[in-house]
């Protein structure tokens, strides 16, 4: 069930000149969140920013009543979410969207890839997919070290890659150039740039690996009532914000194929 409610920002970190992060907490008992969901913001003091902004859930602890944001600026209402402090208030509607498949088997083998602002969802489902006894090799990449927000946060979850176009930190090159990249896994989660999601979901497929991604297409309403957020697949369109943000990729050729 979705709900409207007030988080209190506990805590606040920036990292690097284009990521920020926060941790909101709840005052009551909090819904419980899925790894791949996300919440809509409200972006507080500025009347030209009406839309609620669209954010994937960082991290979650249930029992501490708390959710973590991961947010890049990119524009006018992200900036304004940089500016605030501890103590301020955020509206959220949540939690929203299909999230990530995580009944794997105690001992199955996952690849988690992540690009830019894309690493955000990851964090919450390595925590997940770690506690269900799944090995995790999770596979961050940036054009440079300075886009690998929060990279230290994986350590405990799993198996950490990292790759940047300059080679300045991890592997020289694209996160599907990584060695590791070509090794046999029973599943895939991806979330980033486009491109970068539509290579790894070719690769799973030629490799006969189940995949799933975590499309970031513009999103207005969050319900999908308003349809602007809708992808092809080969079901016919869809809304990425209530049938998504994550397909399976079996369902989605049209998509990652064109």
């Amino acid at each position: 069930m979705k709900e409207i409610h007030e988080f209190v920002i506990r805590e606040r970190h920036q990292h690097g000149a284009s990521y920020f992060s926060l941790l909101l907490a709840h005052g009551g008992t909090m819904q419980t969140v899925l790894p791949g969901q996300f919440v809509e913001v409200q972006v507080p003091g500025i009347r030209d920013v009406m839309l609620r902004r669209p954010i994937s859930v960082h991290d979650v602890d249930s029992e501490g009543g708390t959710l973590s944001l991961l947010i890049q600026i990119v524009g006018h209402g992200t900036r304004r979410l940089s500016e605030l402090q501890i103590g301020d208030r955020l509206n959220l509607v949540y939690p929203l969207g299909h999230g990530f498949s995580t009944d794997l088997p105690s001992g199955s083998r996952a690849l988690l890839v992540g690009g830019g602002a894309g690493i955000a969802p990851l964090l919450h489902l390595s925590k997940v997919l770690r506690a269900r006894g799944v090995d995790s090799t999770i596979l961050l990449g940036g054009r440079t070290a300075d886009l690998i927000p929060v990279r230290e946060a994986f350590l405990p979850y799993g198996n950490l890659l990292l790759a940047t176009d300059d080679g300045s930190l991890g592997h020289k090159g694209l996160v599907i150039s990584h060695p590791d990249f070509a090794k046999q896994y029973d599943m895939i989660y991806t979330c980033g740039p486009t491109p970068m999601m539509k290579a790894v979901a070719r690769s799973a497929a030629e490799r006969g690996i189940r995949c799933e991604v975590s499309l970031e297409n513009m999103m207005a309403c969050g319900v999908g009532a308003c349809l602007c957020c809708v992808t092809d697949t080969d079901q016919g369109h869809r809304c990425v914000c209530k049938d998504g943000p994550v397909f399976d990729i079996s369902s989605m050729k049209k998509w990652y194929q064109c």
